[in-house]
């Protein structure tokens, strides 16, 4: 806690997600008492859970949200080192494909850490749990919100999968809900009569399936990583990270309902689709840990309350109750830590006006993962959404951007420090940058 802290009363965290666990840490500095309710039952170990079938998926951990959560928690990093997690150059490690095109890759001071998603989980419990204001209930749902003169003033609890309608209300001064995909948030404010704000919604049609492999490789090198993007034509793409315990994760997904085959023949024929040398010899030569997971990702969906007319004060939305996009970009967790950051740096100044204040910032964080996103699924013409001005002379600058990366490093370090959330989009148009798209000679198809 900070020196000259002043606390609060309570904080109630509604899930307890990555993000709802970080949110908890970064509330604790400035509230006497810290509670999550989550309906689940929270694993004593790195495993995924029931409410969470997410976390069996292929997730990578980006340098800006890396930061961020080590800035949450001193020392998390050096934590996941220890525990095995691996750390990688995106721009020398990794081969990325591109409108059917390697990228140029050279040495670079960029860093992504490699794991799964359970144990990042657990270690970020972990350290929540054991900040000494911080309370975990578990198999409680939040079933509702209580409000007076414009402000909520706690939630109502029920026991988790039971019918009751919430007999308990936990009186809170403020109510973060960080319940993800599940959230009830958008039908607790019609209830107290908030209009719902407004939404943003990219249908592509996501179905993405993950699969570990354990690879035989010397004690001084592992198999280079590969990154696939679907482009116009092709709805297909893949991506493989190394993990702990010396195993690789490969997730093959496809958009617009292109579904990857779960069997070995159909992932094998699959994999040759892409083009990638590195993730055919994965799947034809690795020896697979167990069965392919698969999931379903219909649509990007973005609530807009920094548009919003009304809002009740002392309640926030964070993390992917705010905003979820096609998590095949990888930067969901990146998302949330930055706006777990965003709001331990705003109650230093006091809880008064939080939604006003929170809001706006929080929509800048999320813009530049949302933009990069649904900008990339909605260059297919068939994904359902709203495409901004100028979209067409915007998709063919930067389909020559990717075409100059083929051949300049330079190029491919620009756009992943612009992925990676380490810069603004706007990088991608300095008068430099677009002089030597222009110049470059690799032909555009």
């Amino acid at each position: 806690m900070p020196e000259h802290a002043v606390k609060r009363g309570c904080a109630v965290v509604v899930g307890g997600s990555m993000a709802g666990m970080l949110a908890a840490g970064a509330a604790s500095d400035w509230y006497e008492k810290v509670v999550v309710v989550e309906r689940d039952r929270l694993p004593d170990g790195p495993e995924p859970r029931r409410g969470a079938p997410q976390t069996r998926q292929l997730h990578a951990l980006l340098e800006a949200g890396a930061n961020a959560m080590d800035d949450l928690h001193p020392g998390l990093l050096a934590e996941l080192s220890a525990a095995g997690a691996v750390t990688n150059d995106p721009v020398g490690d990794i081969s990325w494909y591109m409108d059917g095109r390697k990228l140029a890759s050279a040495p670079s001071s960029l860093i992504n850490y490699g794991m799964s998603r359970p144990l990042l989980d657990l270690l970020i419990r972990q350290r929540t749990a054991a900040l000494p204001n911080v309370e975990i209930r578990e198999n409680i749902e939040a079933r509702g919100l209580s409000e007076a003169s414009g402000s909520v003033t706690g939630v109502k609890l029920g026991h988790a999968r039971s019918a009751d309608q919430g007999s308990e209300i936990l009186l809170a001064d403020l109510v973060i809900d960080a319940a993800g995909r599940g959230s009830q948030s958008m039908k607790w404010l019609r209830e107290l009569g908030y209009p719902a704000p407004p939404e943003s919604r990219v249908q592509a049609d996501v179905v993405y399936l993950t699969r570990r492999y354990s690879v035989a490789a010397s004690p001084h090198s592992k198999p280079r990583r590969a990154v696939v993007v679907p482009y116009p034509g092709c709805p297909r793409g893949a991506a493989m990270v190394h993990e702990e315990n010396d195993q690789i994760a490969l997730v093959l997904f496809g958009l617009l309902g292109t579904e990857p085959p779960g069997d070995d023949a159909g992932m094998l024929e699959y994999a040759r689709s892409l083009g990638s040398d590195e993730i055919i010899s994965l799947v034809r030569t690795g020896t697979p840990l167990g069965e392919p997971v698969k999931m379903r990702y219909p649509a990007s969906v973005r609530q807009h309350p920094e548009r919003a007319k009304a809002l009740p004060q002392n309640f926030l939305l964070l993390g992917d109750s705010l905003a979820a996009f096609n998590p095949t970009y990888g930067q969901g967790m990146t998302t949330a830590a930055l706006q777990a950051q965003l709001l331990k740096t705003l109650l230093a100044d006091g809880p008064a006006r939080l939604p006003q204040r929170f809001y706006p910032r929080a929509a800048k964080v999320i813009d530049q993962a949302w933009n990069l996103a649904t900008g990339g699924d909605l260059r297919f013409p068939e994904v359902s959404g709203k495409r901004p001005p100028l979209s067409g002379p915007l998709n063919k600058y930067l389909n020559r951007f990717r075409a100059a990366a083929v051949q300049d490093p330079a190029m491919t370090r620009t756009f992943l420090e612009v992925s990676n959330m380490l810069a603004p989009a706007s990088r991608l148009m300095q008068p430099a940058t677009i002089l030597r798209v222009l110049t470059a000679k690799t032909p555009v198809s």
